[in-house]
């Protein structure tokens, strides 16, 4: 073979691995990426009966989500919708309370604060939650078939206590703990379960994820520093002020506690000057705050903000800013 051919020969062997290669990391990046897919023709049955949907189902990340308004319609429950605070509560045909918000992966149901696989996120004015885990709240169960695009619900009624159908008998046959059933309808552990007593026997699956818990008077202090550097921005901005800190808090490069990383050094002027203790945060910034404690992160690799118009020098041109909302840049 002459030098030419073999050139030529090693030029085609280099051109085609570089497209196996291209193949390969197009197929990752794809595999990797949430992407949000509609489910038009998605047929729903609920307790046998096919129920129309005017919203699609969709699907994102390999999960089902559902238009919550539907939903509880569908198993008889109630919501309401807070302005203020951005949350819809859910009262439930069983007296079970249920706290939603858009983009925040904590749900709040009864006295506890679980985690979600996956935040409810809105499309097109419509809220949509994770199905399986809000159908578990409202008592009910799921199965998704993806062949033939079958969504079929069902209500479970509550057991009813008889003599010869107990605790015992009840988790037997809804293979759930006595332990979880106690737990689950708030009974005391030591007192007899009365005769005709209608117990839950849908065990959510959220109760195994309990949430990372916050005091009051952390989200007091993030509030206070978040109006007096952010009272001024939009709702976003304020949810980002309030996330450069938590996500401090995260990096081991800062200190571990919200107090250290707002009151070390001199970052925060305020907490050293005295407007940090008579700051009063307005609705929004209280709802920002709320929220980003709640797991809710527009700026997750953020760990800096600054104001570009007044912060300059070469410190400050050698981060690398992740995104801009309003006065401030927020950087890494």
């Amino acid at each position: 073979m002459t030098n030419n051919s073999r050139l030529i020969s090693n030029r085609i062997l280099i051109a085609l691995f570089a497209m196996i290669l291209l193949c390969i990391l197009s197929a990752s990046t794809a595999a990797a990426s949430k992407e949000l897919i509609e489910i038009p023709d998605a047929v729903v049955i609920m307790n046998g009966d096919k129920v129309k949907i005017t919203d699609p189902v969709r699907m994102l990340d390999g999960k089902l989500y559902f238009p919550i308004a539907r939903l509880t319609d569908m198993f008889g429950a109630k919501t309401v919708w807070d302005q203020h605070d951005g949350e819809l509560t859910i009262h439930t045909a069983y007296g079970d309370k249920i706290v939603l918000s858009d983009g925040v992966p904590v749900v709040y149901y009864n006295e506890g604060r679980y985690l979600m696989d996956m935040a409810p996120f809105v499309v097109d004015g419509k809220t949509y939650a994770p199905l399986r885990e809000l159908a578990e709240m409202l008592h009910g169960t799921v199965k998704w078939n993806a062949d033939e695009k079958l969504v079929e619900l069902q209500a479970i009624e509550r057991a009813v206590v008889t003599e010869e159908y107990g605790l015992a008998e009840i988790s037997k046959q809804y293979n759930i703990s006595e332990a979880d059933l106690v737990q689950l309808n708030g009974l005391a552990k030591t007192d007899p379960i009365e005769i005709d007593a209608e117990l839950r026997v849908i065990l959510p699956s959220i109760l195994d994820h309990e949430a990372k818990p916050f005091t009051d008077k952390e989200l007091k202090l993030l509030a206070k520093l978040t109006q007096v550097e952010a009272g001024y921005e939009s709702y976003e901005g304020q949810l980002a002020v309030a996330n450069v800190i938590l996500n401090r808090v995260r990096d081991s490069r800062f200190p571990n506690t919200m107090v250290d990383v707002i009151y070390s050094g001199k970052q925060f002027p305020a907490a050293h000057n005295g407007k940090l203790d008579k700051s009063v945060p307005n609705v929004s910034v209280l709802r920002a705050v709320k929220d980003a404690l709640n797991g809710k992160n527009n700026v997750e690799d953020a760990i800096y903000f600054f104001n570009p118009k007044v912060s300059k020098g070469a410190y400050w041109s050698s981060l690398e800013v992740i995104t801009t909302i309003g006065n401030h840049s927020f950087a890494k």
